[in-house]
This record gives structure tokens, sequence and C-alpha cells, in this order.
């Protein structure tokens, strides 16, 4: 099996097949240096793209330098990744066509207020890149702070 980067319409540049892939296939491996999320907000404070691949509970980081790194977001992927003693692998959901975009779904769950914005086409598209339980959560804390402002007073005096 052999990838390539090339031109995408989900963004910029995007990672293919060059032959067919049977499902359950590990395909790739993501990898870079690691750094601390720390590290990795410091580095990147300003840069509106990253290729940031959080470990574990998200403490650590893989800055990508590889193939892997030019996968894009799908919200109906065709791979999925998994992580088995600290590597991450891209491993296929279904079979792959040569010639295909190999996508997966990026799950984010870190990236304070930016929207993430997906442009993955798909019909099952939700508009995001952010994982369903972040969507859940974010949804959650506006629904919050909504009901906190209408409590607060607008400090008006009335007139009689």
């Amino acid at each position: 099996m052999a990838l390539i980067i090339r031109s995408s319409a989900i963004h910029a540049a995007g990672c293919y097949t060059t032959t067919p892939i049977a499902k359950n296939r590990r395909i790739a491996e993501y990898t870079g240096r690691r750094i601390s999320k720390e590290e990795a907000d410091e580095a990147y404070e300003a840069s509106p793209i990253t290729y940031l691949f959080g470990l574990g509970n998200g403490d650590i980081v893989i800055d990508g330098h590889c193939a892997s790194m030019f996968i894009n977001h799908s919200c109906e992927p065709n791979c999925e990744t998994s992580e088995i003693r600290g590597r991450v692998w891209i491993k296929t959901l279904r079979p792959i066509a040569a010639g295909e975009e190999i996508t997966y779904d990026y799950c984010l769950y870190d990236g304070g207020d930016d929207e993430a914005t997906c442009n993955c086409g798909t019909k099952k598209c939700r508009g995001t890149m952010y994982s369903k339980a972040e969507v859940r959560k974010r949804k959650r804390a506006k629904e919050k702070a909504a009901v906190g402002a209408k409590k607060k007073p607008s400090g008006k005096k009335r007139s009689k």
C-alpha cells in the first residue's frame, strides 16, 4: 500500500491511497516530537493550524511530522485512530478504494473558543471537528451562561 499527499476538497492537502485497502488494516502511524500540552499551547499560540495529536488524557501531544498529519477530518470517516502502548495508529473502518482520501473523525476536545469548523461535506456533517461529547458539553455551557445572564439584574431603575 502506498499513501500520497495531494490537493483535497476537505482542506488544502489530504492523504490518499494508491491501492485498495481492506477493512481493519493499520495504514499509518501518527509520529512526531512528543511535547507537553503547555509547550504546544505556547508554540502554536498564534497559529490557526496545528498538527497536534493528544495522547491519553491530553497532557502529552504528538507534534505531527509524518504523512498522517495530512489525513483530514470527516464526520463520516473511513478510518479511526487507536492508541496502543503510546503509539497512535490509523486503521481502516471499511474497505477503501484506490485513489480515495483517507479520513478520520478528529474528535477534538480542546481549543478554547475556536469553532473548529468542519468542511467534510458529508451527509451527516455536524459542522465541527469537535467530538459529539464536546459539542454537548459546549452546548450545556452556553445554555447555563444564557440562564445566568437572564438572572442578573439589569442595573436600570424603574421610574414611577
